[in-house]
C-alpha cells in the first residue's frame, strides 16, 4: 500500500487520539466510585435482611410479650373474687375456707411467675427493638453513602464522557482527512492488535511491540520508498518512520 508520507504520519496522531480514547474507557470501566457503590450495594442488600429478620422478632416477641400481660388478667381476677369473699365472710365452712385461702397463695405464686415472665418478654423486646433500631441505622447510614457515592459517579462520568466527546470530535476530523484504504488498514490492525494499529519506528525499535528491528530488516527500511506503508515485522503494525527513526 502507498501513502504519502505526512498522511502516515497523521495516523500517529490518529493512534494518540484512540488511545486516549481508549484510556477514557478504562477509567470509565474502572472507576472507584463504581466499586465503592457494589459494596455499598451489597452492605444494604445484607442490612435490609437483618432489618427484616428484626422486625419479625420484634414482632414475635411483643406478641410474646402481650400473651403474658393477657395471661395475668384472668389470674389476678380470680384471685381478687376470692379474697373479697374471705374479706367478707361469704365463706362459712372451715374446709372451704381453708381451701380458698390456699387457693389465693396459689394464685399469688403463680401471678408472681407469671409477672416474672412477662418482665423477661418486655426486657427481650426492649432489647430487640434497640438491636433493630441500630441494624436500621446502620442501613440508613449506608444508604445515605451510596447517595453520595453514586452523585460522585454521576458527576466523574459526566467528565470522562465529555472528554471523549472531545476525543472523538478530534479523531472524526483526523479520519477525515486520511484516505479511506489507509484508514480501513489501520482499523483492521488495531482490532486485532489491542487498540494499536500504528507505531512509530524510533531508533529502530518499534513503539508497538518495543522490538528492535534485526540488521536485515533495518536495510529494507531504509531502502523502501517514502511513500509505502511499511508493516512491523514482529507485530504487524504499520511502522511510521519519522527523523527518530534511526535510518
Amino acid at each position: 500500500m502507498k501513502a504519502a508520507p505526512e498522511l502516515q504520519r497523521r495516523l500517529l496522531d490518529l493512534q494518540a487520539v484512540d488511545t486516549a480514547l481508549a484510556q477514557v474507557e478504562h477509567r470509565r470501566r474502572t472507576l472507584p466510585e463504581t466499586a465503592t457503590a457494589q459494596q455499598l450495594h451489597a452492605r444494604r442488600s445484607a442490612l435490609a435482611e437483618k432489618v427484616v429478620e428484626a422486625d419479625t422478632r420484634v414482632a414475635d416477641l411483643s406478641a410474646e410479650a402481650t400473651k403474658a400481660e393477657n395471661d395475668i388478667v384472668p389470674v389476678r381476677e380470680r384471685r381478687e373474687r376470692n379474697q373479697q369473699r374471705v374479706d367478707a365472710g361469704q365463706v362459712g365452712d372451715p374446709k372451704a375456707l381453708s381451701a380458698m385461702v390456699d387457693e389465693i397463695a396459689h394464685l399469688g405464686r403463680r401471678i408472681g411467675d407469671l409477672e416474672d415472665r412477662q418482665l423477661e418478654a418486655m426486657e427481650a423486646l426492649d432489647e430487640a427493638v434497640a438491636a433493630r433500631d441500630r441494624i436500621a441505622g446502620d442501613k440508613t447510614a449506608v444508604e445515605q453513602e451510596l447517595r453520595g457515592v453514586l452523585e460522585a459517579r454521576k458527576a466523574a462520568l459526566a467528565e470522562l464522557d465529555a472528554e471523549a466527546s472531545g476525543h472523538t470530535a478530534e479523531r472524526d476530523a483526523l479520519a477525515a482527512t486520511l484516505p479511506a484504504d489507509l484508514l480501513a488498514l489501520y482499523g483492521r490492525i488495531a482490532e486485532k492488535s489491542g487498540g494499536v494499529g500504528a507505531a512509530l519506528l524510533q531508533r529502530g525499535r518499534c513503539r508497538g511491540c518495543q522490538l528492535e528491528a534485526t540488521s536485515a530488516d533495518m536495510v529494507r527500511y531504509r531502502g523502501a520508498p517514502a511513500d509505502e506503508v511499511l508493516r512491523c515485522e514482529e507485530c504487524n503494525r504499520i511502522l511510521v518512520r519519522t527523523a527518530e527513526s534511526g535510518l
